[in-house]
């Protein structure tokens, strides 16, 4: 946990799951955290929960899949603290189908929030990071952006992406000693199987995290870890499933 107070750190989907258990965690280790989501009266109550136990907490509503949004979450955090240290392109939905269902539309919300959402996070913290010579980026993957499963497509499809865009961002930031790190975690216990829209396999889905899920905490520490190298080590990647999970 060194390395971690006194830095100001943006969650995005801080409403729920990874990114409310990372806020609490760093909050409590002395960072300020500028929490993003949708539901605004939960971003709202944790954020006065860690102000009230003498954290620093800020809320503001976020749709991840609209640029001008995450451009404010990110200025307002400037704006309030004075830098941005760590972005955390935390939100993401998981709607699995077959393809041969065609679900366009929840195509569509998943490339929308789980590409374009972490590219608006990138968008909005780097010019920031790049005019202070330091930041840390952080992109939430998973085991499905390492593999491809059945009615997994699209998802895994868009995971794959967002190693492929940090891998990118890593190699072209190194001028400005901006540090990147993709953590890919696999069944961990969050809301995430709730955004399936198919009932059956939301079944088996729920099935499989009842049996196999670790708590959001195990997430938490991973941010933690990467954050609390010294500014001369980069953890690129992170990789990380519950002991029981074998795929």
């Amino acid at each position: 946990m060194q390395n971690i107070k006194g830095k100001v750190v943006v969650i995005t989907g801080a409403s729920s799951g990874l990114g409310e258990a990372t806020a609490r965690l760093l909050s409590a280790a002395g960072a300020s955290v500028v929490l993003g989501a949708r539901r605004v009266d939960r971003i709202q109550s944790l954020a006065d929960e860690l102000n009230a136990k003498g954290g620093k907490a800020l809320a503001l509503a976020t749709d991840v899949t609209n640029h001008d949004q995450v451009k404010k979450l990110v200025d307002s955090a400037v704006q309030k603290f004075g830098r941005i240290d760590v972005m955390i392109n935390n939100a993401g939905i998981m709607p699995h189908s077959p393809l041969e269902r065609l679900k366009i539309d929840d195509w569509n919300r998943t490339i929308d929030v789980n590409i374009k959402g972490v590219l608006y996070g990138i968008a909005a913290a780097l010019p920031h990071m790049k005019q202070q010579k330091s930041g840390h980026i952080i992109n939430v993957s998973s085991v499905a952006g390492h593999k491809v499963t059945p009615n997994g497509a699209v998802y895994c499809a868009t995971k794959h992406a967002v190693r492929a865009l940090s891998e990118g961002l890593r190699v072209e930031v190194k001028p400005y000693n901006i540090r990147t790190t993709i953590i890919s975690p696999g069944a961990v216990a969050t809301e995430l199987p709730n955004s399936i829209t198919e009932p059956d396999v939301a079944a088996g889905v729920s099935k499989f995290y009842e049996e196999t899920a670790i708590p959001a905490d195990s997430f938490a520490r991973a941010v933690a870890f990467a954050m609390s190298q010294p500014d001369d080590v980069d953890i690129n990647e992170i990789l990380f499933r519950p002991t029981s999970q074998v795929l």
